[in-house]
């Protein structure tokens, strides 16, 4: 990836969303680095709701697995469209809703760190 105009696709989901018997968080960022993108993000929430209109929370006397998740890939943006393009069918064998953006920015910075041999 270079400096300058990208594209960041936004991934809102659940943790407890599956694709097969997966995370499909844990699918979706496999895939990323699969497709050679330049890396994804998962973000974890401490509170949230979607379509459903159910609360998640992480209050520490509420016992939930279910947590609000965004995963975050910032690349060039033919390799974006190209990748969700790819991954968007995989939405279809999820049963919970979720929440799918792309949109545009401007990469200021980008440095790659040191791989471990």
């Amino acid at each position: 990836m270079e400096v300058g105009e990208a594209k960041v696709l936004k991934i809102y989901i659940s943790s407890t969303d599956k694709f097969k018997f997966t995370p499909l968080y844990e699918v979706i960022v496999y895939a990323a680095k699969r497709y050679g993108l330049s890396g994804a993000t998962v973000l974890k929430g401490v509170l949230g709701y979607g379509g459903s209109s159910r609360v998640s929370t992480t209050k520490f006397w509420e016992i939930t697995e279910k947590l609000p998740l965004i995963v975050e890939i910032v690349d060039n943006p033919e390799k974006i469209d190209t990748f969700f393009g790819t991954i968007k069918p995989y939405f279809n064998k999820v049963k919970n809703g979720c929440i799918v953006t792309i949109e545009p920015v401007n990469v200021v910075l980008y440095k790659t760190g040191y791989k471990n041999l």
